[in-house]
């Protein structure tokens, strides 16, 4: 018998970005709520992770959703550096 598909949809790279940008904020928020070496080098980490996926979906498209998402992860980077 085959498995049905499941209801996790496979990502595009926009919205694969979008959720990377998502993490970041979630991450500021606990490096900033939580402000210990561990919490901001996580911060940092899911920062680098939406750059390199904002670069995939930038390649493939310019769209209102990827500059929306170039911009409000820029906002949650200038926001870490203002609480360190």
């Amino acid at each position: 018998m085959t498995q049905p598909d499941s209801s996790l949809q496979s990502q595009n790279p926009i919205s694969s970005a979008q959720n990377s940008v998502d993490n970041v904020h979630a991450a500021v928020s606990r490096a900033m709520s939580h402000p210990t070496p561990q919490t901001k080098e996580e911060a940092q980490n899911s920062i680098t992770h939406a750059e390199r996926a904002l670069e995939q979906a930038t390649d493939q498209s310019d769209s209102p959703a990827v500059q929306q998402a170039v911009q409000s992860l820029n906002d949650e980077k200038a926001r870490l550096q203002s609480n360190q």
